[in-house]
This record gives structure tokens, C-alpha cells and sequence, in this order.
């Protein structure tokens, strides 16, 4: 699910994927470090101005 919408848009953001997903920002945050954590995806840059890069 989220792992599709951040190699369509590398700057996603947890405020968008929660609209897209339909779940709160909080659960749209666990998403993203559940999939940094498994090493689908890293951030790359600052909080702001940064962006995903898909690595699996």
C-alpha cells in the first residue's frame, strides 16, 4: 500500500499518505518507519526539503 505511493511520489509526506490510505497521520507514520525499519525505504535529506528512495 504505502510502499506503491512513495515510489509514485518520493516526496510523499505522512499527511498525504494519510488521506490516501484513509488512517490517521499517526498510523501513516508507523506505516513509514515499519517500512524504514524492514529496509523497503530510507530518507534522504532533512525532515523538510527531503525525500523516499525505494531500496527493495
Amino acid at each position: 500500500m504505502l510502499w506503491g505511493l512513495v515510489k509514485a511520489n518520493p516526496r510523499l509526506t505522512a499527511n498525504e499518505a494519510s488521506i490516501a490510505l484513509q488512517v490517521s497521520r499517526r498510523m501513516a507514520r508507523k506505516y513509514f518507519s515499519e517500512l524504514r525499519e524492514a529496509g523497503l525505504i530510507r530518507r534522504i535529506g532533512p525532515a523538510k526539503g527531503g525525500h523516499w528512495e525505494v531500496v527493495r
